[in-house]
């Protein structure tokens, strides 16, 4: 495969499931509004920080009202990790690609996208931004289902699985964050009444709750929670089933050697931290560098598979701390120009 097809199938990955989980993230704060006291509510900007899009945002000169924020998640197309944008950097990509991928994926993405254009006023009013963000979510998953069930298992398909797997664990740890936002006081007595809906209204953000019902056998908890989310070996958002899934498809590549090395890293990363000690504080540091450990693995997947150029043109979102490097993530996945002269294989 052309290293070209491969960067670009990769990011149409991306693309897809970053939309999907820019929706689940904008519509999990929604639910935390909703349920925690006025005086404890963390508002909107928390997403701004936890999508790496601060730069972005300074630069757009846009209050710091809710419809200007919930706007520049979902409909900004000068905010590269908009839901909008995202779909729009999907379907070029879709374009590119369309002799690797089956027919009705191209379709449906191309109608999806000039649905959703149509549609954006609806995402933007209270009243129906649910609707509106779970018709993205099903929409995605519908892509999801029908690339699975209908495209060949080829090099193609490794490479898609690894953009999907890597970009829903560093999305699921984002979801996670939004949770880490509110600084709501943990020996509170009152806190403890809104504690157990709000960790509900995670596991449902990642469609979980269930799932964990059924593995955990056990009430909502905080530690439990994080438990699932973060190490469930069974839970396909969990993060550490994600990077399994990542491992499983780099091995089906050559040269994988190098980021194996890198992914072993993150998981054991993600192993080894007690999560029932962790204190919010805490929490977000670890998901800031979990996300770290994430940028890595992509950053060796492009620079073993993609032209030269991509290693260094496309970052990984992560928040900016203090003591690690400020790497605003992701976004801009170039479409094809041209044919490339490295080959995956």
């Amino acid at each position: 495969m052309l290293s070209r097809v491969a960067e670009n199938v990769y990011w149409l990955a991306r693309y897809l499931e970053r939309a999907e989980n820019t929706a689940r993230l904008v519509n999990v704060n929604t639910h935390i509004l909703l349920d925690l006291p006025i005086e404890y509510r963390p508002g909107w900007l928390p997403l701004i920080e936890i999508t790496g899009s601060r730069d972005v945002w300074e630069r757009s000169d846009k209050r710091a009202e809710e419809r200007e924020i919930v706007h520049f998640l979902i409909a900004d197309l000068d905010n590269p990790g908009s839901i909008l944008a995202s779909i729009r950097s999907a379907r070029e990509n879709a374009r590119t690609l369309r002799d690797v991928l089956p027919n009705e994926v191209w379709e449906h993405l191309n109608e999806l996208y000039m649905e959703i254009k149509e549609e954006l006023p609806a995402g933007l009013n209270k009243r129906t931004r649910f609707k509106f963000l779970q018709r993205i979510i099903r929409g995605m998953q519908t892509l999801t289902g029908e690339l699975e069930g209908t495209m060949s298992r080829s090099d193609a398909f490794t490479l898609l699985m690894l953009g999907r797997n890597l970009e829903r664990a560093d999305m699921t740890s984002r979801i996670i964050d939004v949770r880490s936002a509110q600084r709501v006081p943990a020996d509170s007595p009152e806190f403890a009444t809104f504690d157990t809906i709000q960790w509900m209204n995670l596991l449902k953000s990642l469609s979980g709750y269930q799932m964990y019902r059924l593995s955990q056998r056990t009430r909502v908890s905080r530690s439990a929670v994080l438990e699932f989310v973060l190490r469930d070996r069974q839970f396909p958002r969990a993060c550490l089933f994600c990077l399994r899934e990542v491992e499983h498809y780099l091995r089906a590549l050559p040269r994988s050697d190098a980021v194996l090395f890198s992914l072993a890293g993150a998981r054991a990363f993600l192993d080894k931290g007690a999560l029932e000690t962790l204190d919010q504080p805490a929490l977000h540091e670890l998901i800031d560098r979990l996300q770290l450990h994430i940028i890595v693995v992509h950053e060796g997947i492009a620079e073993t598979y993609f032209p030269p150029r991509a290693a260094g043109s496309f970052q990984s979102q992560v928040q900016s701390r203090a003591e690690v490097p400020k790497k605003p993530l992701a976004a801009e996945a170039p479409a094809a120009q041209g044919p490339a002269a490295s080959k995956v294989r």
